[in-house]
């Protein structure tokens, strides 16, 4: 059964009633309906399931006209885009007030040419980071689309490198693989058809039935957007139509598409992003690459920073608003605000607890470095080891895994291993095939000293 918003009933109402009291309240100056729109956006830019709670500001006779008022205010500042239905209707979206000055505070911060967050990281540093960002994106991007585990068996799994034992692992892995592949060769490529059927390869590989691995759907596949509950959400056009629209999608962002609107890069990035699942051009696997467009378009625009900060880890603690986010853009007179109004919160999320996390990471860090190395010679890694080793006395580690997590070949990783044993930090163990590194009490008794 589709699901269809609540709409409310206007029939009683007269538009031009809703006019003159707009027209009497900007005459008067009245700042309760003057001011109407930006109590309505900020913080969240709401439906009529929301709106019909807010207090009626003065003059406004009942909840239907207050709505009715808030629609008139939408589609005068409405800006068209290029994403369309198949019946030709146009989606729109609304510059919302407060984003001109986050945007100008994004750029001062997180463009390709600054220090994050005014933090002096170096480069060893920033790739570390980097490499932590993808894992965490690649985790809760697929727990979002069903990868069924936790984040911890998960990361550690992906340090381990080892193969991937069901198919929750093999996605995570997939997604890993192909955020590495993002920030690798990807984001200095135009996107073509033949790219984004090569992306969806990627991510789906060995989780889906093989002659759906980097093909498009067909209509007989009959897919639908639903829940376990069997609501049907969205029902996507007909690929006839999708296969049109998938080259202006490419033009669009490859910023090819001739346009007389400018969209600030995280704009356009979210409008990728919610055409992808609109369109949905494959059988499984279109909300991870969804995700990964977005990424994908920024990192080519220079915004770096974005490597970083894990949005789908935001996204997965409100599921059920990432859902309806789509669900109001498409039923509610096709205004794409409520998409865009919702990423950018989560932007600003994924910011705040970054900002903080790399805080409190370089003043730990500070602490605990200044103890290790006013009596041993030791490189970061071995240093970042220690610290890990501190906070769980119950880890361990193996070449390979020090080699994954910090991007350097498995002798490197090996010298750094047997550099700590030799000073009694940590005691080697032969397991199988493999030799894992467990920590000592040396770590906590010098740190504690």
């Amino acid at each position: 059964m589709l699901y269809k918003l609540e709409k409310p009933d206007l029939s009683k109402i007269k538009p031009e009633e809703a006019v003159n009291l707009l027209f009497k309240a900007y005459s008067a100056g009245d700042e309760g309906i003057t001011s109407l729109f930006q109590k309505t956006s900020n913080p969240r830019y709401l439906y009529w399931d929301r709106m019909k709670y807010k207090p009626l500001p003065k003059g406004v006779p009942s909840a239907e006209m207050l709505w009715l008022i808030v629609k008139f205010l939408r589609k005068g500042q409405q800006i068209n885009t290029v994403v369309t239905t198949e019946t030709g209707e146009v989606f729109a979206w609304v510059k919302l007030p407060e984003l001109e000055e986050f945007f100008h505070k994004l750029d001062l911060h997180t463009g390709g040419h600054l220090k994050l967050f005014d933090s002096d990281i170096d480069e060893h540093k920033r790739q570390q980071f980097i490499v932590s960002g993808i894992m965490e994106e690649a985790i809760a991007s697929s727990q979002l689309e069903g990868a069924n585990t936790t984040r911890k068996l998960a990361k550690e799994f992906l340090r381990a490198g080892r193969k991937p034992l069901n198919k929750a692992e093999q996605m995570i892995l997939n997604n890993y693989e192909m955020m590495k592949a993002i920030d690798g060769e990807y984001k200095s490529q135009k996107l073509t058809k033949d790219m984004l059927l090569e992306m969806h390869r990627m991510i789906t590989n060995n989780t889906i039935d093989a002659q759906d691995v980097g093909c498009f759907r067909k209509d007989e596949d009959g897919i639908i957007v639903g829940d376990a509950y069997n609501k049907i959400y969205h029902v996507p056009p007909k690929m006839k139509f999708v296969q049109q629209e998938l080259d202006k999608f490419i033009d669009f962002a490859n910023d090819d598409l001739k346009e007389n609107v400018f969209y600030h890069p995280i704009i356009k990035a979210t409008i990728i992003h919610f055409w992808i699942g609109y369109l949905h051009p494959f059988v499984d696997g279109n909300g991870r690459l969804a995700r990964d467009l977005f990424y994908w378009y920024l990192l080519r625009k220079g915004y770096w920073a974005f490597a970083y900060l894990p949005i789908s880890t935001i996204i997965k603690k409100s599921p059920e608003q990432y859902k309806m986010a789509f669900v109001y853009s498409e039923q509610d007179d096709r205004d794409m605000t409520y998409f865009i109004d919702y990423s950018v919160r989560k932007i600003k999320l994924a910011l705040g607890g970054f900002e903080e996390y790399v805080k409190n990471k370089e003043a730990e860090n500070r602490a605990l470095n200044d103890v290790i190395r006013n009596s041993y010679s030791l490189n970061e890694r071995q240093i970042k080891l220690l610290q890990y080793y501190y906070k769980n006395p119950k880890g361990k580690t193996f070449p390979k895994m020090h080699s994954n997590i910090y991007q350097v070949s498995k002798l490197t990783a090996l010298k750094d291993l047997n550099g700590l044993e030799s000073q009694g930090f940590v005691v080697a163990k032969k397991e199988g095939r493999n030799t894992f590194y467990y920590p000592t009490l040396k770590i906590k008794d010098i740190i504690k000293n």
